[in-house]
């Protein structure tokens, strides 16, 4: 066996002395038959040394503790198949027979069995009582997140609607001379004075007395030209019947809103298309909901949604996620979600923070497991399954999504209907990572054969002196680096 293959290759000899008095003792025996065979004893501070008799450890002096071995299951009389696991990929079970993800058939675990781990711990029921072991059921149930972000309360793009004129002008009259002025439609907004206004209306009063009421394409024309300029139907008939032009044109609102700008003042001359007034209807707004990256899987449009005010009495919104937006804010790593919601009483004004709530069901029915059960060592995520007989078996499981009451979501290695230790699973942990140390030493003396052994007894007799008080100490050197 070379270095990089020898296990014990890092012990100082004074600590391989029981280590190796015990490969010596498994020359032509099993791992399997050691185990059965003999009462081993081990540190619990020092995990690698185990001796066949008690005594102290010779590290810490510690009292050397029993190992126990795991009890058979039952053997005798019609047994009842729990669940199906793989025999290669530990932690994957089913709850009917098939075959495991590498294709291999997968074997049955019946009641009161021992799962056949070499982990599996077995307590008394005083024991579990003073450990405080507590269990609770795996179930099913759907996965449900919730999700909560803040939004900021924006114009409705829809209700925006700039006040401009297709004629040349100079406004002599404002009506509405501030912004944040509420208005409804045909209030006057203001007066102008447009001399291709004035002359448009001669030129149909004109047509009109010379082609008479029925008209003619005189007075087509010019009635053509007063409705491309936007003249209101009803001063279009006023002049036709007064015959008479006004000098100057009212300009009304053409929807309820509020003027959230305002560019022109009295006197000021105005060009055809240039910018008025802007008006916003405040009937119904957008909350713009900052979704973080990770959580975009579970935000979708259509998605219920209810947003609560953060000033005075609470108030809540229902409506839904109209859409995603498809770009992702650098900075902040976040995607808008875009909620419109009535505001029929101006509750909710531009620039408010509000908290937006979104419920997302991913599964209708999954395994869930509590929170508190699962032991968490980087990638691994360990469960203690409760079994029948006090038997306790460490199991790998994968998690999926987190759902409402602190469960998560089961993708694999955990079966509905078992329980799971929710307390007291640390000292299990322990437990199970010293059994698991054992095994592999014992796996690793079995699998050294007997030439290995061999050499390992005639290494011994080395090594041993060094447990006498009366036998000398090492030399450095004489064994490598300690």
């Amino acid at each position: 066996m070379t270095s990089a293959m020898n296990p014990f290759r890092l012990l100082h000899p004074r600590l391989l002395t029981p280590l190796v008095s015990l490969l010596g003792a498994a020359i032509g025996l099993t791992a399997t038959t050691l185990r059965a065979a003999e009462q081993l004893y081990t540190c619990g501070m020092h995990p690698q040394i185990i001796k066949k008799e008690p005594g102290n450890c010779p590290i810490c002096g510690m009292k050397l503790t029993p190992v126990r071995a795991n009890a058979p299951g039952a053997s005798s009389g019609e047994r009842k198949v729990k669940y199906y696991k793989s025999t290669m990929l530990p932690g994957e079970v089913k709850p009917g027979p098939g075959k495991d993800s590498m294709g291999m058939d997968m074997a049955p675990v019946y009641e009161g069995e021992d799962a056949s781990s070499e982990n599996t711990i077995q307590i008394d029921a005083a024991t579990t009582q003073r450990m405080n072991l507590k269990t609770a059921l795996v179930g099913h149930g759907p996965v449900r997140r919730e999700i909560r972000a803040v939004g900021i309360v924006a114009y409705n793009e829809e209700g925006l609607r700039d006040i401009t004129t297709k004629y040349e002008g100079w406004i002599e009259k404002l009506h509405v001379n501030t912004t944040w002025a509420a208005v409804k439609a045909g209030d006057p907004l203001f007066e102008i004075y447009s001399p291709d206004l004035y002359n448009a209306q001669l030129n149909y009063a004109v047509a009109v007395k010379a082609e008479g009421d029925g008209g003619g394409p005189l007075t087509r024309a010019a009635l053509a030209r007063l409705q491309l300029f936007d003249v209101p139907d009803e001063v279009i008939a006023r002049l036709k019947r007064s015959g008479e032009a006004q000098r100057t044109l009212v300009f009304r609102a053409p929807a309820d809103g509020v003027v959230i700008e305002k560019m022109a003042v009295a006197g000021q001359m105005m060009k055809p298309g240039e910018q008025i007034y802007r008006l916003a209807d405040l009937s119904s707004v957008w909350v713009q909901a900052q979704i973080y990256e990770k959580d975009l899987p579970f935000i979708r449009d259509g998605l219920p949604v209810r947003v609560r005010t953060s000033y005075g009495p609470e108030k809540t919104f229902e409506g839904s996620v109209q859409l995603l937006l498809p770009q992702l804010d650098e900075r902040t790593r976040s995607v808008t979600a875009r909620v419109v919601l009535p505001n029929p009483e101006g509750y909710l004004r531009p620039g408010m923070f509000v908290q937006a709530d979104f419920a997302s069901q991913l599964s209708a029915d999954a395994v869930l497991v509590p929170d508190i059960a699962v032991l968490r060592s980087g990638e691994r995520n360990t469960v203690f399954v409760a079994l029948d007989g006090g038997f306790f078996e460490p199991r790998e499981i994968t998690l999926g999504a987190r759902s409402e009451g602190n469960f998560y979501e089961v993708l694999g290695g955990l079966a509905g209907g078992e329980r799971v230790v929710t307390s007291g699973q640390f000292m299990l942990d322990s437990e199970s990572q010293l059994r698991e140390a054992i095994q592999k030493m014992l796996r690793n003396a079995a699998d050294s054969g007997p030439e290995t052994a061999a050499a390992a007894h005639q290494h011994g007799p080395a090594t041993g002196h060094a447990h006498h008080a009366d036998a000398p100490a090492d030399k450095p050197g004489e064994h490598g680096k300690p």
